[in-house]
Formats: structure tokens, sequence, C-alpha cells
């Protein structure tokens, strides 16, 4: 069985202790490490080498935000999720600029946390859907304000099955998943992927899951 290595970042020693009791019940999780400050987040994460690191935003030291740039900049293979109480648009924008592949409130339900978490091990992406929300809502924002789409407006220069991929990304889904779904090898998805990002002037996955929703490809959920 294939573990998910775990490093837990949280100044608050109750919210690590739940945040143990709750992961220990999916047997393909592992907790190799804790850190109470973001400093020590960063330099757990350089002796660790965890799969994926659960990142507060508030902390004392170095804030989550600070700590994540870090590690992706030494460790771009390590996936973040930040894991808050903050729901507000400039936390939000900062940790996926930062380099997150995740954001998910400390309100969320545990299946939300566990998704997330198998989501971004394998090469995805979760965003809680009243944050993917706001996501799009700037996006929109952001087009308008400059007058111009910064991506040619249809669809029509994808193929169906470019269609089909870009749909499974924004959704989340791994590069393994995407292959295993339409029975392709992962070498072709991410050609596909390529393609994609060319094609529509895109660079990034956050931008790949704007486009998709904006042109209505998925649906948040409420």
């Amino acid at each position: 069985m294939v573990h998910t290595r775990i490093l837990l970042v949280d100044d608050h020693a109750v919210v690590r202790g739940g945040l143990k009791m709750l992961l220990a019940a999916d047997p393909e999780i592992e907790i190799v490490g804790e850190a109470e400050t973001g400093a020590e987040g960063v330099r757990l994460a350089d002796a660790l080498r965890p799969d994926v690191i659960l990142m507060d935003i508030s902390m004392p030291d170095m804030n989550g935000i600070d700590a994540t740039r870090r590690i992706k900049a030494a460790h771009p293979d390590i996936a973040v999720l930040a894991l808050t109480m903050h729901e507000d648009d400039q936390y939000f924008f900062e940790m996926l600029a930062a380099g997150a592949s995740g954001y998910v409130p400390k309100r969320a339900a545990p299946n939300d946390l566990l998704a997330a978490i198998h989501a971004i091990r394998g090469g995805g992406m979760f965003l809680f859907p009243s944050l993917a929300r706001s996501l799009v809502q700037d996006y929109l924002q952001r087009r308008e304000h400059a007058g111009a789409a910064p991506v040619r407006e249809g669809l029509d220069d994808l193929t169906e099955r470019e269609r089909e991929v870009l749909t499974l990304i924004a959704e989340g889904r791994s590069n393994q998943e995407i292959a295993d779904a339409l029975v392709i090898s992962i070498k072709t998805v991410n050609r596909h992927r390529e393609n994609i990002m060319a094609k529509l002037n895109l660079h990034t996955r956050v931008e790949l899951v704007r486009y998709a929703i904006e042109k209505g490809l998925i649906e948040l959920k409420s």
C-alpha cells in the first residue's frame, strides 16, 4: 500500500491532535512530523521530505504563506494544502500564489479534508467550493478591467479529448486518475495538458480551473 506522508504545521497543539486522530482512520496516510511555526515547518520539510504538508496561515515566527513559498522553491514536488480558519480572499489568493495546491477552511467536513489530501497527493488541486467562487469572480473582474480576454473565447480550438482532459484537471483529478479514466498513458495526459495550455494561453493549473468553471465545463457545489 502506498502511503501519503504528511507533515502537520499548525501552532495549536489541540488542532494537531485532532488532525492526527482524524487522519489515523485512513490507512493510506502516515503522519511523519509536526511543526508549530512556519520556520520549523520549513526545516522539517527539508529533513523529512513529506508528500503533503497541511499548512496553517497565522503562526508565530513565520506565517504559512512565507513558509509555503520557501518550501515550494526548494521542493516543488511537495504538495501544500492550506488548512486555516481564514476564508477571506486575500489569504486565499496569496496562498495560491505561494504555490499551495489546495485551500480548505477548518470548518470543512472531515471528508472534504481527506478528499483534498488525496487530490493534491496525486498532482491535482482542491479548492473549497465557496473559495473557488472567489477565484472565478476575481478572474472575471480582472478580464473586465483589462478590457480584453487573456484566453481565447471559445473551446473550438480544443479537440474532444482535450476538453475531457481539461474538465478532469479542473475537477482536481491527478494525472494518474485522468489516465485511468480515459484509458491513456500519463505521458499522453501531459501532452494533452501542454496542448491545452498552449492553445488557450494558460500557464498554471489554477488558470485551467478558472477557465473550465467560466466555460461551464464543471459546476461548483454549494
